[in-house]
């Protein structure tokens, strides 16, 4: 059973980008803020981080599957979920209310039991110009889903890549220390 803790809870969730490396950037951050951590990555999403590094930093272990009947909840439930990098897929099919692996069972849950929810999309221009990217962002943002800029990996005019904004995700976030959703069944 997982512990209950005294600081806010962040389910930190990564897709696949190759900008997911980086991710200890944003658990520091967040750490940083008085949150504790808990990664829950897209099954691809585990081929693009470090896990043991992860694992290191918050203390807990990574999930990416769905765990079993019995099974203790490695994670308290979240006072709030951050996505990032959040891929084109992934938006795409969390708008649709598809729930195929447990970061988007997490992304669903999460928004029904009214967790606060901020996306740090990395989507290259062709990809978010998609008819249907531009209808999930439009559904997500209506669900009140907040959304930071857009990163591309776009260069920069001195021929390196642009920083992804990692603490924008959590200057999105606020948490309201009176929050304490109600455990989620699946996750």
């Amino acid at each position: 059973m997982s512990e209950p803790t005294e600081k806010p809870f962040l389910y930190v969730v990564v897709c696949a980008a190759g900008i997911a490396e980086d991710v200890g950037t944003l658990i520091t951050a967040a750490q940083e803020r008085n949150w504790e951590v808990g990664v829950i990555a897209t099954p691809q999403g585990l081929g693009f981080i470090d896990t043991a590094a992860v694992e290191k930093r918050t203390g807990r272990p990574i999930r990416s599957a769905w765990r079993a009947p019995g099974d203790p909840r490695p994670f308290p439930a979240p006072d709030a979920v951050a996505l990032a990098p959040a891929t084109f897929n992934t938006v795409n099919k969390w708008a649709a209310g598809i729930s195929d692996t447990l970061a988007l069972g997490t992304l669903c849950e999460a928004y029904g039991l009214g967790v606060p929810i901020a996306v740090l999309p990395c989507v290259n221009e062709a990809l978010a110009a998609h008819p249907a990217y531009r209808a999930s962002v439009e559904r997500l943002r209506g669900m009140g889903v907040r959304f930071g800029d857009p990163y591309a990996g776009e260069f920069r005019p001195d021929g390196g890549r642009r920083d992804f904004a990692w603490e924008r995700v959590l200057d999105l976030l606020t948490p309201d220390p009176r929050h304490r959703p109600v455990t989620p069944t699946r996750t």
